[in-house]
Order: C-alpha cells, then sequence, then structure tokens
C-alpha cells in the first residue's frame, strides 16, 4: 500500500511530520498528489496551540481532518495539486481541495475544483482567503460609493480589500497597527491608516484584526447606526470591547461573518462550490500574489508552524511545497 506524507499535531505545541498509508482509489475517486498547501495562520495557530472551545470542536472540523481536537489531529484546509488517478476529464488537472497538509491522497472527484488556466498553482491556494472575502462581501453588501474600513490587514483583510475595490466608487481604507502593511495596502489598490489616524463616518467596516483592539477601533469607525461586520475568530479568547460611550447613543450593531454557510443574501442561489469556484476565477488577478509572503519545503512544517503560532508576525500566507515529497 503507497504511503503519504502527512503533518499531524500531536498535542498542543507539538507537531511532526509522519507517514500513513494512502486509501485505494474507488469508482469516483481522484488520486492528487500536492503541489503547495497555505499555512491558514489565524485558524491554524489556534488549532496548533490547542486554542478550540469545546464548544466549537465539531463545527470546527475541516472537512478531510482526521483526529479530534486539541491532537492528536491532522488539519488543513489549503491544498494545491495534481490528479494523477481518476476520471479522464481531472486527470493531470491541477485542482483545489480542502484537504490537510499531506503529500499524496484519495478524496472523492466532487470535492476537488479545477485550477483556472492561467492562475498558477502556488496562488491557487489563496482560494480559500478569496472564498472567505467573498462570503464576507456578501454579507456585507457594499454600495457604489460606500466608504469602507478594513480593520487587520492579515491574509483575509487584504484578500478582502482587493475583491471589494473593484466596485466603482467606493473609497477603501485598510487600517493596522503595522505601519509596514501601507506598502501593502498601495499594492492592493487601497488607501492605509494606523488605527490613531483611522476616520469616523465609515458607510461600512469589517474587522479582520483578531484582536480586542482591532474591534473597539472598528466600532469607533463606524457611522452612526452603522454596522460592524466580525469577520475574525478568536477561538477560546475572551473579547472586551467598550460598550458604554456612544455605543448605545450612535446605535452601533455587531454582525458576525463566517465562511461555513453561504451568506444568506446568497445561500439560495449559490453553493459552496459555486463560491469556491468563483473565487478561484478571481485568482487570475496577479496582484494576490502580495499576500504570499513565505515558502518553505515541506521537511521544515514543524517548525514554521511552531514559529507562525508563536506570536505576531509579518506573514500574509505562508506556502509549504510538496514537490519532492515521497
Amino acid at each position: 500500500m503507497p504511503e503519504a506524507i502527512a503533518f499531524w499535531i500531536d498535542e498542543p505545541g507539538v507537531g511532526v511530520l509522519r507517514r500513513q498509508p494512502v486509501d485505494g482509489v474507488g469508482d469516483g475517486d481522484v488520486l492528487v498528489r500536492t503541489r503547495f498547501t497555505g499555512i491558514s495562520r489565524g485558524t491554524e495557530s489556534s488549532v496548533f496551540r490547542g486554542r478550540v472551545p469545546l464548544s466549537e470542536q465539531h463545527r470546527m472540523r475541516a472537512p478531510f481532518q482526521e483526529g479530534d481536537f486539541p491532537g492528536p489531529v491532522k488539519y488543513g484546509y489549503l491544498n494545491v495539486g495534481v490528479v494523477e488517478q481518476g476520471p479522464t476529464a481531472l486527470l493531470g488537472r491541477t485542482v483545489f481541495t480542502l484537504f490537510p497538509h499531506q503529500s499524496t491522497f484519495v478524496v472523492p472527484a466532487d470535492a476537488v475544483v479545477a485550477v483556472p488556466p492561467g492562475v498558477p498553482a502556488r496562488r491557487g491556494v489563496l482560494a480559500g482567503a478569496v472564498e472567505t472575502a467573498v462570503n464576507v462581501l456578501w454579507d456585507a453588501a457594499p454600495l457604489v460609493g460606500d466608504r469602507v474600513t478594513i480593520v487587520g490587514a492579515g491574509m483575509i483583510g487584504c484578500a478582502i480589500a482587493r475583491v471589494i475595490r473593484g466596485i466603482p466608487g467606493l473609497d477603501v481604507l485598510l487600517v493596522d497597527v503595522d505601519a509596514s502593511r501601507g506598502e501593502i495596502a498601495d499594492r492592493l489598490g487601497v488607501r492605509f491608516a494606523e488605527p490613531g489616524e483611522a476616520p469616523g463616518d465609515r458607510d461600512l467596516v469589517i474587522h479582520t484584526s483578531g484582536s480586542a483592539a482591532g474591534l473597539q477601533v472598528a466600532l469607533e469607525s463606524a457611522v452612526t447606526d452603522g454596522e460592524v461586520i466580525e469577520a475574525s475568530w478568536y477561538g477560546d479568547q475572551p473579547v472586551s470591547v467598550m460598550l458604554g460611550a456612544d455605543f448605545h447613543s450612535r446605535r452601533l450593531a455587531i454582525r458576525s461573518s463566517q465562511v461555513s454557510a453561504v451568506a444568506l443574501r446568497r445561500r439560495g442561489t449559490r453553493t459552496t462550490r459555486d463560491r469556491l469556484q468563483f473565487a478561484l476565477d478571481l485568482l487570475h488577478d496577479e496582484t494576490f500574489d502580495v499576500l504570499l509572503t513565505g515558502h518553505s519545503s515541506w521537511r521544515d512544517l514543524p517548525e514554521v508552524m511552531a514559529a507562525l503560532a508563536a506570536g505576531p508576525s509579518a506573514e500574509l500566507c505562508h506556502t509549504i511545497d510538496w514537490e519532492d515529497a515521497v
């Protein structure tokens, strides 16, 4: 039986590479050899540190996760590879799959989505981030001419900024504590400000920083009767914000957005597969390459994951190269 190399979290803070058998290819299955995986830093850091709340352990399961939180668990969902066995229409195609960090795997053919011609394989790992951006914007429903602030210039915030800036007439501002993100904002085609410079009276505010301080900035940025779309996930961390002062007098609201379900505004007309295919099509835009900030061999994955989970980092999306994994 063939074997694959897979990344497992044995216990919180301890990642290992392990060989494991690959299932046989049945009717309707595909065998995929991984080219690149991407680390979704916010969520995967929480998983690596064992910070998934007990109440969310079922909802937080990745589609092809093995094991259970906090560990041993095989977790991840940004995988681009090549189909080596399966239906003729997919043979040799580069595909995106919501599969963990593993060199080779077998899944049902309908679990993979072809990466469009012209989209490089490494850029393809951003499909998950762009899909999240699409869902957030379906929830947020921006209007032509809106003044939009996105608080948090991480992978998701930057993906949202790039997608939303294509709507005519929008004034899009990306806010982050890291001044170096200003260069990235410029390449994304949007304005940048540090929190102390963020203006108020913004028609639409989206929060992605994963911090209480960021959520407070988002609330302070919103127009009276405005709404903050909360796209951060905090794991089991408590979050404190000022709901006194002018929160009630300005009639502010906080509404969550989460990618596990299609946004309500589109749930009757779009499937999760439709949403993912749309995200992959958006990746024809080569500007998204600015989000690919780090790159390592699969051999270094345990150390890379530990470093990313350890604390603040300049990384947006760190990719893992599996090309020579045997």
